[in-house]
């Protein structure tokens, strides 16, 4: 396989990284990450290496801030864990019933219905349930953010190597 062709594979997968962080049905910047560590390690050399590794730090680095900052964001507005899981489960089943939307909607129910059950109150469960809408799209901001620059890295030193 060409060198062309090898980069090409690798932004088709980049791009496929990058809208798995936007709709978060495929972890986006695990799947950029990895992408440039194999582009990095089929690569080598110096520039290869340090770019695979940015990418790890990179990946990681995302994985960690996006909980910790949507966690910390949801635990000041008194959203517990327990609410978020029955989401996510709900959230689950949603996609299984309902392709595509399923998801969002399971998410959204589940938590809504969560809070509904342990606050009493549909005002509150309704402010609940939007604080942890914010808080995914924290969790979706800061993954796309570090999943672009994984990709602005590989393509700077793509154009580094190929130019």
């Amino acid at each position: 396989m060409s060198s062309l062709v090898f980069d090409l594979l690798i932004a088709l997968v980049i791009v496929a990284g990058l809208v798995g962080a936007v709709v978060q049905i495929v972890p986006g910047g695990l799947v950029v990450g990895l992408a440039v560590v194999v582009w990095g390690a089929v690569t080598g050399g110096t520039l290869g290496w340090t770019v695979a590794a940015l990418s790890v730090v990179l990946a990681v680095a995302g994985i960690v801030l996006k909980y910790l900052l949507a966690g910390r964001y949801l635990q000041r507005r008194g959203v517990p864990n327990r609410s978020l899981l029955v989401g996510a489960v709900l959230g689950v089943v949603g996609f299984f019933v309902i392709p595509v939307v399923g998801l969002f909607i399971g998410f959204i129910g589940g938590t809504y219905l969560s809070e509904l059950q342990r606050l009493g109150d549909a005002q509150a469960a309704r402010r609940a349930t939007g604080h942890a809408m914010k808080a995914t799209g924290i969790s979706i901001l800061v993954e796309l953010a570090l999943a672009l620059v994984t990709a602005l890295a590989w393509l700077g030193a793509v154009l580094v190597v190929r130019v």
